[in-house]
């Protein structure tokens, strides 16, 4: 007997986790951080093999959730010179099996997956750690993560004003045209990254920076940040001064201490030591760790991105394409 998969391309997943699933996407992402951070979930720290110049690498992202009846992985190259080529930075697959026979279940295009559960976990700490009144959004990064979370946030919360700033002008020229039109919110270009964040309650960081791109004496009492990239020992995006400062949540701390430059060199810096991590979003979510402690408190979330984010996500599109029928049935 033949074993047959689903193969769904980009598009495919798209039509299964639109713009209306966000909410439940955000919702999805919060049960499966619970879950994780209580150890229900396996998951390793991901490997991630150098395969070029630095930051270039193959990330390969495993993970079991027994109460989702989910088993896969995520393989992921990060290309930062891509762009240049005309090629997202991140291409990768999601690959899902059932857990009680092994065989496969659904291969899937990773890069929208990535998109959307990244933003939809950084909506989980604003939901629990920013000011229930914090609606002044400033972005800096005008890419793919910049626009999902943008995008993400305005499907779960009013927002008031959107500020964004990249060192590439027509990038963000572009980002404003786009994403005012469609969400139907008032997106402007910062000057600079000081003013994209300086007036802002809620602040998103979208770089593959080495160093700082925000420094700790713009970012005003009672904000919340949100750290979506540096992603590796070798990378930063905040002022170290910053992070001593603020109340830090991770979504894993045994990731944070391997994989987050900004918690990683800063502890070498002697600026913090472990136990400044405050806890892990999925037992903030729980209510096992307060998010936010006092409304003047400046709050951060470091995100590195977890396997049973890209597998939960992953098996609501497989559930959703076979409701559907859509995608493609092979047979091994």
């Amino acid at each position: 007997m033949p074993l047959t998969f689903r193969f769904l391309t980009e598009d495919q997943v798209r039509q299964v986790l639109p713009a209306s699933e966000f909410p439940a996407l955000v919702d999805l992402m919060e049960e499966t951080l619970a879950g994780f951070s209580a150890g229900l979930a396996t998951q390793p720290v991901r490997t991630a093999l150098p395969s070029g110049p630095p930051g270039q690498y193959l990330g390969i992202m495993p993970a079991l959730l027994p109460a989702a009846d989910a088993l896969g992985a995520k393989l992921v190259s990060v290309v930062p010179s891509n762009p240049a080529r005309g090629l997202s930075s991140h291409i990768g697959i999601v690959v899902l099996f059932d857990p009680d026979t092994g065989a496969l279940r659904a291969v899937m295009d990773a890069r929208y997956i990535t998109e959307v559960r990244t933003a939809a976990v950084s909506a989980v700490s604003v939901r629990h750690m920013a000011r229930p009144d914090a609606s002044r959004l400033g972005i800096v990064g005008a890419g793919v993560q910049a626009r999902s979370h943008l995008e993400v946030f305005a499907a779960t919360r009013p927002l008031t004003s959107v500020r964004v700033w990249s060192p590439d002008p027509a990038e963000v020229a572009l980002f404003v045209k786009d994403l005012s039109g469609r969400l139907r919110i008032e997106v402007r270009p910062a000057a600079s990254a000081q003013e994209a964040v300086e007036a802002a309650d809620l602040i998103v960081l979208a770089t593959a920076s080495e160093r700082p791109v925000v420094r700790n004496e713009w970012v005003a009492d009672g904000a919340h940040v949100v750290s979506v990239g540096a992603c590796r020992p070798h990378q930063r995006e905040m002022d170290p001064h910053l992070v001593a400062r603020g109340r830090l949540v991770v979504d894993s701390r045994d990731a944070a201490l391997v994989e987050s430059g900004d918690i990683v060199m800063g502890m070498a810096e002697g600026l913090f030591e472990a136990g400044h991590i405050a806890g892990e979003l999925g037992a903030v979510a729980a209510g096992k760790v307060a998010g936010r402690t006092g409304d003047g408190q400046v709050t951060i979330f470091k995100s590195l991105g977890l396997a049973v984010e890209d597998v939960a996500a992953a098996a609501l599109a497989a559930r959703r394409a076979d409701e559907r029928g859509l995608g493609l049935s092979l047979a091994l």
